[in-house]
């Protein structure tokens, strides 16, 4: 799936001292209903979790497009007002970052299985 971060990715850091990077992400979709000539646009917001490697967390900001792979998920829960609610997950197993959503001259940079690769700087573009 590919859609932007809603906020700032921060890192978990459990009892075994294992990592876990959260973000939440947005993905953005619109239908026309039959006959009609109006758009619906269609929000789904999506909690994830990165366990593969937590320095991953400084490319993940608030408005960064990213393209993920992994599995979907979901979380059963009762509110506090005692109505069943339900959040969708993603643990993410691949991450492609695809560039802010306001900044310019930066260069997509790919993290995938634990290793992060520089930005290329000597792209002929």
């Amino acid at each position: 799936m590919t859609a932007r971060l809603t906020g700032d990715a921060k890192i978990s850091t459990l009892k075994n001292d294992k990592q876990v990077v959260n973000f939440n992400i947005a993905i953005n979709d619109s239908y026309k209903a039959k006959g009609s000539s109006e758009s619906t646009k269609v929000v789904t917001y999506v909690q994830c979790d990165y366990w593969v490697n937590p320095g991953v967390v400084q490319y993940l900001t608030k408005g960064t497009l990213v393209e993920l792979q992994g599995r979907v998920g979901v979380n059963a829960y009762i509110g506090k007002d005692g109505e069943a609610k339900a959040t969708l997950t993603f643990h993410v197993n691949t991450i492609k970052l695809h560039g802010k959503a306001s900044t310019k001259n930066e260069v997509p940079v790919t993290e995938n299985a634990g290793a992060i690769l520089e930005p290329a700087d000597d792209l002929p573009f």
